[in-house]
């Protein structure tokens, strides 16, 4: 117990966010460059919460430094401190009457054609406000939700493996695609199966359009034959307009494309697939004042300026009657 009292009087705030900076960046001098620190200044800041931790929280190697396992523990908890003294901070601040303090947002590689827009439109009406934004896929920012890297995360679809908060905030239309020119861009109708030979393009194993595609075709009963896997949505637009294979992506990526004429939306029945945006946040943890202010905006606003911007809205493919021939499926994309 005293030792206990011992570390908490003597470590500073300085000195766990020179902790946070080099578990976060894995160096030392990488560190007191995000800290507009001199290097001696973080090695001395790192030295003094060791002895007052009594126990090393850093091993030395040629390239840099890494954590031991009781640093790993303080990391985190230094981690968790510094959040709620930021948190403390903005709070003071709404109390002199000024809104401010960082959003720290995590979406999925996929969302990154469609917040930009609506961040704009929050600083906007929220100068004081700075953004930390973090991109990945599914199961990174699944990953950077639960380590409390980010406040609040944008997917398409909640994670069956935390305990989350989520609240729909506009449509997200995904569909099969091809190039005008390709075989299956110039059928009346396509089928599932179909696509089996068509050098289907999908994302990696760990996004949430690869984990649609397959969720898809168990539904449905048909084999899922993958012909390329890119971890790209821009290479995999390219390479569909290219006439390389068919693809399956999200409609709000390729508006341009869509509009420009370079992809089609197949005709087959129920495409576009009709999905949702969700933002969410841990159950488990109470949101800072500005991650609650943006989901707020997210779910008030979000589905109007959608639909007031550029992002690309498509009709669904209306399958042919019986009888009739079926055309060739547009697109329209809204671009600005």
């Amino acid at each position: 117990m005293h030792l206990q009292s011992v570390m908490l009087k003597n470590a500073t705030l300085r000195q766990l966010a020179a902790l946070h900076a080099v578990a976060q960046l894995g160096s030392v001098s990488r560190a007191a460059g995000e800290l507009h620190l001199s290097q001696p200044a973080v090695s001395n800041q790192l030295r003094l919460l060791e002895e007052s931790a009594g126990t090393p929280l850093l091993e030395r190697n040629g390239r840099g430094v890494r954590l031991t396992s009781a640093g790993s523990v303080m990391a985190t908890c230094a981690a968790r401190m510094l959040d709620l003294w930021r948190e403390a901070g903005d709070e003071m601040a709404t109390h002199r009457g000024v809104f401010s303090g960082t959003l720290r947002v995590g979406l999925v590689t996929t969302a990154e054609y469609l917040l930009p827009q609506l961040l704009v439109a929050f600083v906007s009406q929220h100068p004081n406000v700075k953004v930390k934004l973090q991109v990945g896929n599914r199961d990174q920012i699944t990953h950077m939700l639960a380590a409390q890297d980010i406040d609040i995360a944008i997917m398409g679809r909640p994670p069956a493996e935390l305990k989350a908060s989520s609240a729909a905030f506009a449509k997200h239309p995904m569909a099969f695609l091809a190039a005008p020119k390709h075989l299956l861009g110039q059928r009346r109708r396509v089928t599932l199966s179909d696509l089996a030979g068509a050098n289907l393009l999908v994302r990696e194993r760990g996004s949430g359009t690869r984990t649609t595609l397959e969720r898809l075709y168990k539904d449905a009963g048909v084999p899922l034959q993958i012909g390329s896997e890119l971890s790209s949505n821009e290479a995999i637009k390219q390479m569909c307009a290219a006439g390389f294979g068919a693809a399956f992506l999200s409609l709000n990526t390729c508006a341009l494309e869509l509009d420009a004429g370079l992809l089609v939306v197949l005709p087959m029945e129920g495409n576009p697939l009709e999905r949702e945006w969700f933002v969410m946040h841990l159950a488990t943890r109470g949101l800072p004042q500005v991650a609650s202010a943006f989901k707020h905006f997210l779910t008030q606003e979000g589905q109007r300026l959608i639909d007031a911007g550029a992002i690309a809205r498509v009709s669904p493919v209306q399958p042919p009657r019986p009888g009739t021939l079926a055309t060739r499926s547009t697109c329209k994309a809204r671009v600005s």
